[in-house]
């Protein structure tokens, strides 16, 4: 076998096989059947949390331990998620899984909702202060606070904690953004795939040298500019091929049970298949359950967790179900799904045949600043694992320099071993996805332990804010004693 052929069997066959595979959707009912389908009975309530937070109706208090405002810290999430995946792991989602990857996508998004509002609210309470007292939090916090000390589970936490943190550190050495973005401007602009990869990087260590703060800023401002620019140009595409919709969506889900047939380009593809893209594809872009949500929005000024983590809903449902959607209608009704490309390239041609080569241009662009937003808010994610990795030693603050220092090199790095390599873009795709199984069943399983804290904030949500039931005093809000006793003064101002 080739290179190329060992990498899909050792990803698909082993890391994404079948019980990485149930696992996660078990996973997801689990919680969705605990919480009475939280993601939809809430779906309304988590719509008008992020309307509020979008457009300022109600102010964070600064008085709440964070580093950011819940608007900085969901543009930043928001930036980290709606990136290169939309594009080009969608395109390479239906160029090996054919349509029905894309119904195992919405499958996977909607589990996801619920996944990521669970992280998202955990990460929260059980966020710490460090020695500048500024609050972070994440899967490494909850194992520690949740299963370690509250549950009295030490061993099980280590152990829990430790393979976390060792599979989520390979998202430094294997980070696909600096390569997309790269692969896009050579194929519109005709610059070199070095030359591009090497402005990426330049312009990446200036977004990371402001820090957490620094990027939460720049997220505000780019985040929904970007968002809004990708979708306007593909919404003009869908429309003007708007009688090819009903047989896509018929084809989306025969094709989920079914599998694809050889036609054109494509090489056909197995229900297996389909179901393993579509579902690593969804994970990779909306990020539910791989811990790297919580990271930002534990850093988040909020008075109670439930209110930060409806705000995970939000993040899967723009992400997968309307901008994911999106990438894969305009690939299918401009007819290149089965072109024979894959990537941002196949992305990249549908645009230009639908807009034209101006559709081109304008999706280049696109990709560079989903690319960078995406990268630093990557960032900023390794960089929690790190704090809590080296805690309050010595060797924090050499830790944290050399991190941000080397950060952009192994992206840049990925880009010269593919192009040595002469790795097409799919092989890329399917390399990234080596990154993410380990600290998705690892973040998966800890959830589904500590599911009953979960419920137990929501509950405790209803009897604050909406007054269903009655609100125990002695109830911990937040872990943290100090964090706790802040947020009830807050709280009871605003009731």
């Amino acid at each position: 076998m080739s290179i190329e052929d060992w990498i899909n069997v050792i990803v698909y066959d082993w890391m994404w096989g079948t019980p990485l595979v149930v696992f996660v959707l078990g996973a997801g009912f689990y919680i969705s059947i605990r919480s009475g389908f939280f993601q939809l009975t809430w779906f309304g309530k988590a719509m008008k949390r992020a309307k509020e937070t979008l457009f300022g109706q109600k102010k964070d208090d600064a008085s709440n331990a964070g580093v950011l405002s819940s608007l900085e810290a969901m543009s930043t999430a928001i930036g980290t998620t709606v990136g290169v995946g939309n594009i080009g792991g969608v395109a390479t989602a239906l160029a090996v899984g054919g349509p029905g990857a894309i119904f195992w996508m919405w499958v996977s998004g909607l589990l996801g909702m619920i996944v990521k509002s669970a992280e998202i609210t955990l990460a929260v309470h059980y966020r710490v202060k460090d020695g500048d007292k500024e609050a972070y939090g994440g899967p490494n916090y909850y194992m520690k606070h949740g299963i370690g000390e509250e549950m009295k589970k030490p061993k099980l936490y280590i152990i829990l904690s430790a393979l976390f943190a060792i599979g989520f550190s390979l998202s430094y050495f294997i980070n696909i953004q600096t390569y997309t973005v790269a692969e896009a401007l050579e194929s519109t602009f005709n610059f070199s795939m070095m030359g591009s990869a090497i402005l990426f990087t330049v312009v990446l260590y200036g977004m990371i040298s402001g820090g957490l703060k620094g990027i939460g800023k720049i997220a505000t401002f780019l985040v929904p500019f970007m968002c809004l620019f990708y979708l306007i140009g593909g919404l003009f595409i869908v429309i003007t091929h708007i009688g090819t919709v009903p047989g896509i969506i018929g084809q989306i889900f025969s094709n989920a049970f079914t599998g694809t047939a050889a036609a054109g380009g494509f090489a056909g593809a197995t229900v297996k298949l389909a179901l393993q893209t579509g579902m690593a594809r969804s994970v990779f872009s909306n990020e539910a359950g791989w811990g790297t949500a919580p990271m930002i929005h534990a850093s988040a000024q909020v008075d109670h967790p439930v209110k930060q983590g409806m705000l995970g809903i939000f993040e899967v449902f723009v992400d997968t179900f309307i901008i994911c959607t999106m990438t894969c209608l305009v690939i299918m009704c401009t007819g290149q799904w089965n072109s024979g490309l894959d990537g941002a390239a196949l992305t990249l041609s549908a645009f230009e045949s639908g807009l034209g080569v101006v559709g081109r241009y304008i999706l280049a662009i696109g990709v560079f600043l989903f690319g960078i937003t995406t990268s630093s808010g990557l960032y900023a994610q390794i960089e929690v694992v790190l704090r809590y990795v080296v805690g309050e030693s010595k060797a924090k603050k050499f830790a944290l320099a050399f991190y941000k220092w080397t950060y952009p090199l192994p992206s840049l790095l990925l880009v010269v071993i593919a192009v040595a390599g002469g790795l097409s873009g799919s092989t890329v795709w399917i390399i990234s996805d080596a990154g993410v199984g380990l600290p998705i069943f690892i973040n998966l399983a800890a959830l589904v332990i500590l599911t009953p804290k979960f419920l137990a904030l929501t509950k405790d949500y209803k009897a604050r804010f909406l007054g269903q039931g009655k609100v125990d005093p002695d109830f911990k809000i937040f872990y943290d004693e100090a964090q706790d006793k802040v947020a009830k003064e807050n709280i009871s101002k605003e009731v």
